[in-house]
């Protein structure tokens, strides 16, 4: 190619990762949105903790079954279908979510929003690592992870800012509570969302296997050139089984029967990343600092500055994920939180309960404040973004959309058991407990990385092997 048609190329394939980690985005929007509205709901619905956690946790449940249905409808109708109808459930959710009138209600609006996010969690990486060169593979699909964080921090300083506007979370503005604008907001990002997705293409490696040539090497060329574009579909092609469509019998190794160890090394990552304990901070941020003695407003300033940190440290992991490696990154985030957890434990340990709550000494607060912002870098350097840059190149093409749906629904019925259980553990076991389990679990991920996980770093999709 001349060097205005590669110029060309990747701004075409630039087009394609903004699209695509928009749905990054609104994965991190829609998940963040519910931190700063639990008092809101526990006030409205009159729910007690453990019915707190229930029902501030209904997105989790409907992610697992959105990343599992995911997987198996984008090898059936294709990558680019199942983004739109996921942009359609985001819009329908939030505007639900904010007019509910009841928990139940809500729950459902969650639950749909949860399809959407587990739909947005598994498909957006794996897009981008199927229109992405090798070589960039790692930091183009990395932006997903930038792009989650920006939209958490974006419904923390809209939750903010509507905070503000209001007095308090519970106070109306504009003819309703301000926590049910930090629902409705959402909305605008989601139409934005599936208005981009008319620009884009459908995936190659989806048209070759569904026999679509003419396509595949149409979009091919668009990203690679007329010279490599009959190449890779040819390599594409070769890299997919001759007798049937891609399926969920492909997860299964034909000498044992059993599912291949690549299928469970994709699970241990899915349910790692969330047993350190990282949505707790993400969904219960302002809970977990009023806890130690911080006023609403503290809290919610405290939760914008741990998303502006997170989003610089992905912006590293942008930098260093295809010079260092994945597997790299993965081993310095499991022993960093391992450490920052428990400086976060013992901290805890050493406040007193004062008219039910928990209250540090002035240099324990400090030291938590630190070890939480710090522990929450460390994750989005290693954990946050190489997880799902994993799951999106690890698999080979035949079993990429039937082992991300195993993977991904793995991920968010972890993140929902740790999730769902917090504001109980809060009250009944109290924060030291809680985060002494989390850094135990960032501990055995180091073991879990160190053997069982390889380097995907400057192969291609087709030289992945199960």
């Amino acid at each position: 190619m001349t060097a205005a048609q590669r110029q060309a190329n990747m701004g075409f394939i630039g087009l394609i990762v903004a699209v695509a980690t928009l749905g990054g985005f609104m994965f991190g929007y829609d998940s963040g949105a519910i931190n700063g509205t639990t008092k809101g709901l526990a006030t409205t619905f009159g729910l007690d903790e453990a019915n707190l956690g229930l029902t501030a946790s209904s997105l989790l449940p409907g992610c697992a079954l959105g990343a599992f249905m995911a997987g198996r409808l984008a090898d059936l109708k294709g990558r680019r279908w199942v983004m739109v109808t996921a942009a359609i459930l985001f819009i329908l959710s939030a505007l639900w979510a904010g007019a509910a009138n009841s928990a139940v209600s809500f729950a459902l609006a969650r639950f749909i929003a949860g399809a959407a996010v587990g739909a947005a969690s598994v498909l957006s990486p794996a897009y981008i690592s199927e229109v992405t060169p090798a070589n960039l593979r790692g930091r183009l699909s990395s932006i997903q992870q930038i792009m989650i964080i920006t939209g958490l921090l974006g419904a923390a300083s809209s939750n903010l800012m509507l905070q503000r506007l209001a007095g308090s979370s519970l106070n109306e503005i504009w003819g309703a509570p301000a926590w049910r604008w930090m629902f409705w907001v959402q909305a605008v990002p989601a139409v934005l969302f599936l208005v981009s997705l008319m620009f884009v293409p459908e995936s190659p490696r989806f048209l070759v296997a569904k026999g679509r040539m003419d396509e595949a090497l149409a979009v091919l060329t668009r990203l690679f050139g007329s010279d490599e574009a009959p190449r890779i579909a040819g390599e594409i092609r070769d890299s997919l089984a001759k007798d049937h469509q891609p399926s969920m019998k492909d997860l299964k190794d034909p000498a044992t029967g059993k599912w291949r160890r690549i299928v469970w090394v994709g699970i241990g990552l899915a349910v790692f990343q969330q047993f350190v304990g990282i949505n707790v901070v993400f969904y219960y941020g302002i809970m977990l600092w009023e806890a130690v003695g911080f006023t609403e407003q503290q809290a919610f300033t405290t939760q914008v500055i741990n998303d502006a940190v997170s989003v610089g440290a992905c912006i590293v992991a942008l930098m260093l994920i295809d010079k260092v490696g994945r597997r790299p990154l993965l081993l310095i985030g499991s022993l960093g939180m391992a450490v920052t957890l428990g400086l976060m434990t013992f901290a805890f340990t050493q406040g007193t309960i004062i008219e039910g709550k928990l209250v540090l000494p002035p240099e324990m607060g400090t030291l938590a404040f630190v070890a939480a912002i710090s522990y929450a870098a460390l994750f989005n350097l290693s954990w946050g973004p190489v997880m799902w840059v994993l799951l999106g190149e690890m698999f080979p093409n035949q079993m990429r959309g039937s082992a991300l749906a195993v993977a991904g629904a793995a991920q968010w019925s972890a993140n929902f058991a740790i999730s769902s259980s917090f504001p109980w553990a809060l009250k009944n076991l109290g924060l030291a407990t809680a985060y002494g389990f989390y850094a135990t679990c960032a501990a055995i991920s180091f073991w879990f990385v160190l053997k069982m996980v390889k380097e995907t770093k400057g192969k291609t999709l087709e030289q992945m092997e199960g």
